[in-house]
């Protein structure tokens, strides 16, 4: 006799979002003729696992004395979203300390950061700023975050980690060489901006014990959660996160998937603690290891082959943070561990060379290698993309930097803007897409409607494209197909179930959409009514 599930999900539009028959998971191109949709419909769960998808007439006859059941009344119910590049550590320091993301000008970020000087001790800090979000180009500076505090370090971070403004107390304190290229000045003087290398110094200085990464990750998980995330490949360098992570797991508090992608620098840590890509528990494991290539174009320090639209002297091409030679000794290294192996590259010059490398690997397409963000390419990036099956782990809520007078056209014009995530085309190739945040900010359905209502067509995406993207083409990024990403039998029960439907709203009222149920691994993780 069939034992009673131990939850079900009645009376809800359940989208399985279901891969194509060769069961190439990645792929979302014609997606929607794919997702079988039960308008009626309802899901069993036994022991974490689906064991029914149906009919609600079906599945009632799983219905025990001590099922139980969730009336869905109507809405729309998806497998759990998989954000495939998370910080989720960063994450969380905007809900402990001055969230700089919600400032509206230069004057409410500097008012957010006063308030932190109040309620802190310490160095004063905030995260992602966006000074393009207030019409400006010009990125906080030295003497206005001196009016937050003179007698205490205070730093305020831009969105994108590549820059960090600093007070002239914190300069003082850091001792950064002013010659170097890192560390900007005016005049001789530092302006208190700082990018790349000099960013990682204030890191370093800033960095949070056990106690404080534990009280950041513990907020950003309950943050995913309201967001209807269910699992996270967060890039890890240094720090306790990895720490933190295992500690929730053991105490059965974590209630996401998480996927480490660990930094290069803990390469020879890892290799010899034994560790792999995929091993580790149900909730964590281990992932790709993970490098910078460049840096990034809000920065202008993203490598590109032709100079920044709004350089002064027409020659500034970006920077190289690991360059190509290095890369290649990297992800051999990498491979001969058994790690998968994933690369930050975000210009196109950047693009091509990460793929020049993969290219001289065994299989780069079996072994998943992915690039992250890929947000400048032309026609010939995405050719060579499609042919080398690596995975572009990219972010569609980058979008919003490539609308009429945004970051991307400052920084790019207004041609190069219309090629920046060319999402459509990688679909239409059949490169492996796999939907992330950046944690800029974390937030799918933000994402989903910044895919679908991207400017150029070749960016643009259709609904249950960029639902796949956030959901089995991220699982298939982490070697996690079988187990998450669709709904079906004998996946694992991490589900999400939306107040309304991402197709039938207004396209650019996507993000607004509440999410009403997130259920990790059979349990309910999160409630709004």
């Amino acid at each position: 006799m069939t034992r009673p599930a131990d939850l079900v999900l009645t009376n809800a539009e359940v989208h399985t979002l279901t891969a194509p028959p060769d069961g190439h998971a990645a792929l979302v191109a014609d997606a929607e003729v794919h997702d079988e949709v039960f308008d009626d419909g309802a899901v069993a769960v036994r022991d974490g696992r689906i064991v029914k998808v149906g009919s609600a007439y079906e599945v009632e006859f799983l219905r025990g004395a001590d099922t139980d059941v969730i009336d869905c009344e109507g809405r729309v119910l998806l497998p759990g979203f998989v954000d495939a590049h998370t910080h989720l550590e960063v994450a969380g320091r905007r809900l402990v300390h001055a969230d700089l993301g919600g400032a509206d000008s230069r004057a409410d970020a500097v008012a957010r950061l006063r308030v932190e000087a109040r309620e802190s001790e310490g160095w004063v800090q905030g995260y992602g700023y966006d000074e393009s979000e207030w019409g400006e180009t010009t990125y906080l500076r030295r003497e206005e975050l001196d009016e937050v505090s003179e007698s205490r370090p205070v730093v305020a971070f831009r969105e994108d980690l590549h820059t960090a403004s600093v007070n002239s107390h914190a300069l003082a304190l850091l001792d950064l060489d002013a010659e170097d290229p890192n560390v900007h000045t005016e005049d001789g003087r530092p302006t208190g901006i700082l990018t790349e290398g000099a960013v990682d110094v204030v890191n370093d200085v800033v960095a949070p014990n056990v106690s404080t990464t534990r009280q950041r990750l513990v907020a950003a998980r309950d943050h995913a959660h309201e967001l209807g995330v269910t699992g996270v490949h967060d890039m890890v360098r240094g720090g306790h996160v990895a720490r933190v992570y295992r500690e929730l797991d053991r105490a059965d508090e974590l209630d996401l998937r998480v996927r480490i992608n660990y930094w290069t620098d803990h390469l020879d840590a890892a290799r010899e603690a034994g560790l792999v890509t995929n091993a580790g528990s149900q909730f964590v494991r281990v992932g790709a290891l993970k490098t910078f290539t460049d840096g990034s174009i809000g920065s202008r320090t993203a490598k590109v082959s032709k100079p920044y639209a709004d350089d002064e002297h027409g020659d500034e091409h970006g920077e190289w943070v690991v360059p190509p030679e290095e890369l290649r000794e990297w992800v051999a290294d990498a491979e001969a561990a058994g790690f998968q192996f994933t690369a930050h590259a975000i210009g196109d010059v950047a693009v091509g060379e990460t793929l020049t490398v993969y290219a001289d690997t065994e299989d780069p397409g079996t072994a998943r290698h992915r690039i992250e963000h890929a947000e400048l390419l032309d026609e010939a990036l995405v050719r060579r993309f499609a042919e080398s099956g690596v995975v572009a782990s990219v972010q569609p809520n980058f979008h919003k930097w490539a609308r009429e007078g945004g970051l991307y056209e400052s920084r790019l014009g207004e041609r190069r803007t219309r090629g920046t995530n060319p999402l459509g085309a990688l679909a239409d190739a059949g490169v492996p897409l796999a939907f992330g945040s950046d944690t800029m900010p974390l937030g799918p359905l933000f994402g989903v409607e910044q895919a679908v209502t991207a400017p150029a067509a070749g960016q643009r995406l259709p609904v249950t494209d960029a639902l796949a993207a956030y959901t089995r083409g991220a699982a298939y990024a982490g070697f996690d197909e079988a187990r998450v990403g669709t709904v079906e039998p004998g996946k694992l029960a991490d589900l999400v179930v939306l107040a309304a439907s991402p197709w039938e709203v207004s396209p650019d009222t996507i993000a607004d959409i509440d999410v009403w149920r997130t259920v990790v691994d059979g349990r309910v993780v999160h409630e709004h009514d």
